[in-house]
């Protein structure tokens, strides 16, 4: 199982593990995988499908703990569920100026941050001294290179069709958790027409965010760098990153209000 674990971890694919620390088969251990495959057993099929459920609930966040189960037949056990996930990437097609600020606060963040672009004059060290990576080359050709996992966020800013359409389809066919592409509205459209006739469904399609980032009325490089990163912490944590505060806040007294 443990062999099994380090390909995983290896491969970048997010997985929690199971592990019974208290109750019949202590040790038996259980491993969950992003894509809803399974290895292991902890010994009894009830229980498995318990754990599962809430492993299943814990993996996206990063989440662990030791849960208590009660079966049927009356037995008890303890499991410790841990999650593992790989680094938290963002990777930046274009090295435009929004690029920079983006860049910087996504470090500031965790994320290991790469930027591509084919003009070596744009992707330089002098402009990006806090990027992890700088890769000169055409967008598609670098991405088919990249670990592009459920923890990697690309964002297209690129502003040109040459450059974002092949790389757009290398972004749609990879398991990224999070696709954005600058643009108006209208440019958006155009984009997912020609993605479409290209072979896509409307469905690969909708993944992508566009125009990106969320509406905070931003201007400044900096500022649509900081409603990029919004959206991509929305959309990582399972929000909708276009309803607003007071809407989340209208939702949750109408939960907590008694029906009548």
């Amino acid at each position: 199982m443990f062999e099994m674990l380090r390909t995983a971890i290896q491969q970048e694919d997010p997985v929690a593990m199971a592990t019974v620390v208290l109750g019949e088969g202590l040790g038996a251990k259980l491993l969950l995988h992003f894509n809803g495959s399974v290895d292991g057993s902890l010994g009894n099929a009830e229980l498995d499908q318990l754990v599962l459920a809430d492993a299943h609930e814990m993996l996206p966040g990063d989440r662990t703990e030791t849960r208590s189960y009660a079966l049927a037949d009356g037995s008890q056990y303890d499991i410790y569920i841990e999650s593992y996930l790989p680094p938290r990437r963002l990777v930046v097609v274009g090295a435009v100026h929004t690029a920079i600020p983006l860049v910087s606060f996504a470090k500031e963040l965790g994320y290991h941050t790469t930027v591509i672009d084919a003009r070596g004059l744009f992707a330089s060290r002098e402009r990006f001294p806090h990027a992890d990576e700088l890769i000169e080359a055409w967008p598609d050709e670098a991405l088919a290179t990249l670990p592009l996992g459920p923890e990697t966020a690309i964002v297209m800013l690129a502003h040109d069709p040459k450059f974002e359409d092949p790389a757009m389809l290398v972004a749609l066919k990879s398991r990224a958790g999070y696709i954005g592409a600058m643009g108006s509205r209208k440019t958006s459209e155009e984009r997912n027409r020609r993605l479409v006739a290209s072979g896509f469904s409307e469905e690969e399609v909708a993944r992508i965010h566009g125009p990106v980032g969320i509406n905070i009325g931003a201007r400044e490089p900096g500022e649509v760098a900081i409603s990029i990163l919004a959206e991509i912490i929305a959309v990582r944590r399972g929000r909708d990153p276009h309803t607003r505060g007071s809407d989340l806040l209208s939702a949750k007294a109408d939960q907590a209000s008694p029906k009548p």
